[in-house]
């Protein structure tokens, strides 16, 4: 195919985009002499030492250290590359903004394939996003989570999960409750076995993902169009599951029929791999004597990888780009920046990325959720407004995570440990610099808390109870710590797992180190499993049915060490009366009879949730109070009212009133 120069010009969108008659191709290339774009026979050629490219194949230079072409006819599906003949080497190389690469040949070795954006037939269109401030997300590796065949065996361990395979658990989730997952980066990386976090190709998504054969593309469409006709929707054709990107965007739309977001995890303060010498750490090297050459890197180090070169702003608005075309492309609802601190420390052209960022999703997509995952001392810096701040919506935070944790740790010296509570209460409140508690995402458990090999990496049972993970011990903790996460205000955050009791860490490699897939046969096999996640569940119901849980009206009225006692009082602003939530914690291991608490108002309060009730499940004589307990009594705890009340060891009360 020979290249045109006509509809090309610096308007022209960067990578290669379908127009009327053909399909426009233009790059990034400040340092290149010529830019050659190869398509048909001359990429096998390109392999083929001492081979050049057809002159005809030459992009035009724009004068903006861009090169673009015309190739009349170009459909969907064409397969192409770049070949740059630059200062510092020649050679085929991947378009960065390359939206899918080839499975034959395979990465690394992948061509580009051009694609229709707009191509799948998306069903989503009365689809509203929660509000920021009632999410609760649940954190999922796509190639660890969940992956069966046709019977029904487990395949995770053989082949890992693929996009479709996530489509087709949604519905455990929606009955989970969730109201988003949270995607462990996604984009193509170089290693076998990968958490996601040294994506190369930013713009394809991971090849192991996709399900490429006819049979395996039929059984996926069987199980999708059933859902599909359960939600009222259409069918979809097998040519619609064939591109890869559609599988991920089919997963998406699935999603977001089940009334569950989907927010991709985004990795922009460095690339991974660098030895793939068509890869984006190549692409236009030039020649600066002993330092690094590469265009879009630093020569800082990160992760395995290098810190983009943000000082440029050609490099920003890749990334930027980027970011947009999820948005606009697969119709993400958020996104969680990875560690934003190694990206504004490169100031002040990493926090202007920041900003810029910030400011374009939300011009995009304002009822996209952006999560900044940052540890500087100066912590709500991310979530400050513009220019005085990055902008972002809101931040992971360690306070609360850290404190319930620890506390876990010390429940578990037994009865007479020391514990403190007053860490965990101080991080119930407002941090410095923030304006909202939803701008804070909580969580106790994540990927880097529970991954094997990481040090001090522990899930909440083997917190709860080293010596047995399922234990009375570790159950009851185990329930009280969720208590207390549902009634901390901001977003929750669920990993993969912690909703079943899942007790062994988790990790990517499961050919070099098995055993560590979460056990999905406990559910069936395991009664404890199955009764905690009942208890998730009921648990997440509650946080979604009542208004002040999710509300910005929180304060901890009680907290005491010797009584092991911490209780927190969560009301709806401007609510009027009989809407106020109470949770009352105990980890204390034996039960307490008669045990008097403040209340908001005086009437009958309704037991909401026991935790007792799922030991068990259902537990025939639950340590609780019948149902409800009677505000009668003097003030207390700040309070008018207080109730004397039967609190089980180990356990949590949610109490509301009945009545105004």
């Amino acid at each position: 195919m020979s290249v045109q120069f006509q509809f090309v010009d610096r308007t022209t969108p960067m990578g290669a985009n379908l127009v009327a008659g053909g399909a426009t191709f233009r790059t990034w290339a400040p340092r290149a002499r010529n830019v050659y774009l190869l398509t048909g026979d001359a990429l096998s050629l390109s392999a083929t030492a001492g081979w050049t490219p057809d002159p005809g194949d030459c992009l035009t230079a724009l004068g903006d250290d861009t090169w673009a072409g015309f190739v009349a006819g170009a459909a969907s599906g064409l397969q192409y590359m770049f070949w740059i003949d630059g200062e510092a080497s020649q050679g085929p190389k991947r378009d960065p903004y390359a939206r899918e690469l080839t499975l034959a040949p395979a990465f690394p070795a992948s061509y580009c394939i051009l694609r229709d954006p707009a191509a799948y037939p998306w069903h989503d269109g009365a689809w509203r996003a929660p509000d920021f401030s009632k999410l609760i997300i649940y954190q999922l590796h796509v190639g660890t989570w969940w992956a069966v065949d046709p019977t029904g065996a487990d395949v995770r361990a053989s082949r890992g999960g693929r996009f479709l395979d996530v489509a087709t658990r949604l519905d455990y989730l929606r009955d989970l409750g969730v109201n988003a997952i949270q995607l462990l980066p996604i984009q193509e990386f170089e290693t076998e076995f990968s958490e996601g976090y040294n994506g190369v190709d930013y713009f394809s998504p991971e090849q192991q993902y996709q399900a490429s054969s006819d049979a395996d593309l039929a059984w996926y469409l069987g199980t999708v169009n059933a859902m599909l006709a359960a939600s009222g929707a259409g069918p979809l054709a097998l040519d619609d599951l064939r591109p890869g990107i559609n599988q991920l965007k089919c997963l998406i739309d699935l999603a977001h029929l089940r009334g569950i977001a989907v927010i991709f995890d985004l990795v922009y303060n460095h690339a991974g791999g660098g030895f793939d010498p068509q890869s984006l750490y190549f692409f236009d090297r030039f020649t600066n004597g002993n330092q690094n050459n590469s265009l879009y890197f630093t020569d800082e180090g990160w992760a395995g990888g290098l810190v983009f070169a943000y000082w440029n702003a050609n490099v920003r608005q890749f990334l930027i780009d980027n970011a947009s075309a999820f948005l606009k492309e697969y119709r993400i609802d958020g996104v969680r920046y990875d560690e934003v601190r190694v990206i504004s420390d490169n100031r002040p052209a990493g926090a202007e990325l920041c900003q810029d960022m910030t400011g374009t999703v939300r011009f995009i997509r304002p009822s996209a959720v952006q999560i900044a995952e940052y540890w500087d001392w100066d912590r709500a810096f991310p979530v400050t407004p513009v220019p005085a701040g990055l902008g972002f919506d809101a931040a992971l935070g360690d306070a609360f995570r850290d404190s319930v944790r620890s506390l876990l740790t010390q429940a578990a010296g037994g009865e007479n440990a020391q514990l403190q509570l007053d860490p965990v209460a101080a991080a119930f409140g407002l941090p410095a610099g923030y304006d909202a508690t939803w701008r804070l995402v909580q969580c106790l458990e994540n990927h880097d808390l529970t991954y094997f090999g990481h040090d001090g990496a522990a899930r909440v049972p083997m917190l709860a109870d080293p010596a047995d993970r399922q234990s009375w011990y570790a159950r009851s903790r185990s329930r009280a710590a969720a208590a207390l996460l549902f009634a901390a205000p901001g977003i929750l955050a669920l990993f993969m797992g912690q909703e079943f009791l899942e007790d062994q860490l988790w990790c990517d490699d499961e050919k070099d180190h098995p055993g560590h897939l979460i056990a999905w046969d406990g559910l069936a096999t395991n009664s404890v499993m199955a009764d905690h996640r009942r208890f998730m569940r009921d648990l997440i119901a509650l946080r979604r049915g009542q208004p002040a849980l999710s509300a910005e009206g929180v304060r901890v009225s009680r907290v005491n060490d010797y009584d092991r006692v911490i209780v927190v009082h969560r009301w709806v602003a401007d609510g009027g009366p009989g809407q106020d939530v109470v949770a009352v914690v105990s980890f204390d291991e034996q039960p307490k009879f008669g045990y008097r608490v403040g209340l908001p108002q005086g009437g009958r309060w309704a037991e909401l949730l026991n935790t007792d009730v799922y030991d068990g499940f259902p537990n025939p004589t639950p340590i609780g109070n019948g149902g409800a307990v009677d505000a009668s009594g003097p003030p207390l705890d700040g309070f008018p009212q207080s109730a004397a009340m039967t609190i089980p060891p180990n356990g949590a009360l949610f109490l509301r009133a009945e009545s105004t």
